[in-house]
């Protein structure tokens, strides 16, 4: 099988590839990087692609960045929604199968338990509504050109030198200065990177929208005890919820006065201290089989 992928020098197209080229298949990778088969900036108009693929992954996306000019804000657009029409136009041969990948951060929300794919898309972010917008391209464009797409829905991904928030918790509670927020039980949901790269040679048949999730979505104090047994740190200090709470008012307090974003506001203090879990069913009926992220800690700590 011939395969392309985008984005295959990032955390989760590592994974993608490995997998790929352990099954044999044959690859071709986009992207700006030197070692990229072929060499494009999705951002702008691309050349003809003119090889045949039977499937092709976009992996290829920005994330990871909280906008602070209305330049980064537009540059999750440039990346995400143009870059994949750019890419789509390239295709002069359609692909058998397409998949993409997507985030949970299209649902909006940032709290809710057990949300299906089935939830309205209502992200007015950047991040979450530049992929909606690329999901609405790439099921429009199979549908025309007889495509298979599937859209795998992702919550944070678990793996050897995560980027991001995870990376962040865990630089912390190594500093000993991470702590949790009242009994530390709020769960989130997660995956492992490597559990997705696996299950993409089976759903691709199927086509659809899927949310994966290791279907344990640990809480905050489960992953920070796992961390730092690991580590051999002391366990991470709680600190009361009133205390946050009153912090947090005083943050979107100064946040109004001075206009400009507080690292701690009552929206951070909702993420923080409420749940924020996926319902991953509608994969499993199709196979979906992680593995939960606490009974591995080997496989994403260093």
């Amino acid at each position: 099988m011939k395969v392309l992928v985008s984005g295959a020098t990032g955390f989760l197209g590592r994974h993608i590839v490995d997998e790929l080229d352990r099954l044999l298949y044959s690859i071709d990778t986009i992207g700006r990087s030197g070692k990229a088969t072929l060499f494009s900036d999705l951002t702008k108009e691309m050349a003809a692609i003119t090889n045949k693929y039977d499937l092709v992954v976009h992996v290829a996306g920005k994330a990871h960045l909280v906008p602070r000019t209305e330049e980064e804000k537009q540059d999750f657009y440039n990346v995400n929604f143009e870059g994949t029409k750019h890419l789509l136009e390239a295709l002069i041969h359609p692909p058998k199968n397409f998949v993409f990948i997507s985030t949970v951060s299209v649902y909006g929300l940032d709290f809710g338990n057990n949300i299906s794919e089935n939830a309205p898309l209502t992200s007015d972010e950047p991040y979450g509504k530049s992929k909606i917008m690329a999901e609405g391209l790439i099921t429009k464009w199979g549908e025309t050109k007889n495509v298979t797409t599937t859209i795998l829905r992702l919550p944070l991904l678990f793996g050897k030198n995560p980027p991001g928030n995870l990376e962040s918790m865990i630089n912390a509670i190594k500093g000993n200065y991470y702590f949790n927020i009242g009994k530390g039980d709020v769960r989130k949901s997660m995956v492992f990177a490597s559990d997705v790269a696996a299950f993409i040679p089976n759903i691709m048949k199927f086509g659809g929208i899927y949310n994966l999730t290791d279907g344990f979505h640990p809480s905050f104090k489960e992953l920070s005890d796992e961390i730092a047994s690991f580590h051999k740190r002391r366990n991470s200090i709680s600190i009361p919820f009133f205390v946050i709470k009153i912090l947090a008012n005083l943050g979107e307090l100064m946040q109004k006065v001075s206009k400009k974003k507080m690292p701690l506001n009552k929206r951070q203090f909702i993420k923080m201290t409420k749940p924020l879990t996926f319902n991953d069913n509608k994969a499993r009926d199709l196979g979906w089989m992680p593995r939960k992220i606490i009974d591995h800690p080997d496989d994403w700590l260093t």
